[in-house]
């Protein structure tokens, strides 16, 4: 796998961004990628102001309102350390967008800086810390789902199936469409639901063709939809349906 930028040594010391989703509905996840980061010997820093990243109005065309909400996070993060983001939609937002939001204002260089420093923790985990993973677990088949974002706007698509593929006991299955969104896709989901649901039931179909006993992904959103379609299969009574994590968690689970 080539990097797509020029990774610095692993730092003594991080941020981490968290995202909405992670605080709202999967504080674990969170949680579980500040121990990854610990147990590589990285003290990990949580500015406790931090809200979102802009993305939702952001990408349904408010830029005024999304330039705000980022306002708010450039101020958390005056030191020169990494930023880690357990997320690629949201990565992706800081280190892409942030400069071309705040292009011309008196941020603009501030802006810069914070995306200069931002990494999407499992990018992190492989190109920084160069993490070595003993898997601890059952033998479990795995399907890997990279997010839109994190596939396309950071170039991310191997670095959670680098990590996956050191778990001694899985076996990596190859979903027939791994490289197709699952629908979530922010506020797509919530202004064109029909499509939405379209996109999410195919993934799962695909996910389930493939054998998977379990699904991980990088980002919540597209946790929360794969997963609700998964869980919403089990309530209509179809048994045997695949369960799903977020990568952070199904990492710390199988290693420690």
């Amino acid at each position: 796998m080539t990097p797509l930028k020029l990774y610095p040594p692993k730092p003594d010391k991080v941020y981490f961004f968290g995202t909405c989703l992670i605080d709202m509905f999967y504080p674990q996840a969170g949680l579980d990628g500040i121990r990854l980061l610990e147990r590589e010997g990285i003290e990990v820093v949580f500015p406790d102001d931090q809200t979102c990243c802009g993305q939702p109005a952001y990408t349904s065309g408010y830029h005024d309102e999304a330039r705000a909400v980022a306002e708010a996070q450039l101020d958390l993060f005056p030191e020169p350390w990494p930023i880690i983001v357990p997320s690629g939609s949201c990565g992706g937002m800081m280190r892409t967008h942030y400069p071309q939001l705040f292009a011309g204002s008196g941020r603009e260089r501030q802006a810069e800086d914070v995306a200069g420093r931002i990494f999407e923790l499992t990018e992190f985990l492989v190109h920084v810390c160069h993490v070595r993973l003993e898997d601890k677990g059952e033998p479990q088949r795995v399907a890997m789902h990279t997010s839109c974002s994190a596939r396309r706007e950071m170039g991310l698509a191997e670095t959670g199936p680098a990590l996956l593929k050191q778990l001694g006991n899985i076996t990596l299955v190859e979903q027939a469409r791994a490289s197709e969104c699952c629908g979530f896709g922010g506020t797509f989901a919530v202004r064109h639901p029909e499509v939405s649901a379209a996109m999410v039931e195919d993934k799962t179909q695909a996910i389930e063709a493939a054998g998977a006993d379990h699904f991980v992904t990088s980002d919540c959103g597209c946790l929360m939809n794969i997963g609700g379609r998964f869980d919403r299969k089990r309530l209509d009574g179809n048994e045997g349906q695949v369960g799903g994590e977020h990568i952070a968690s199904y990492l710390w689970r199988r290693t420690s």
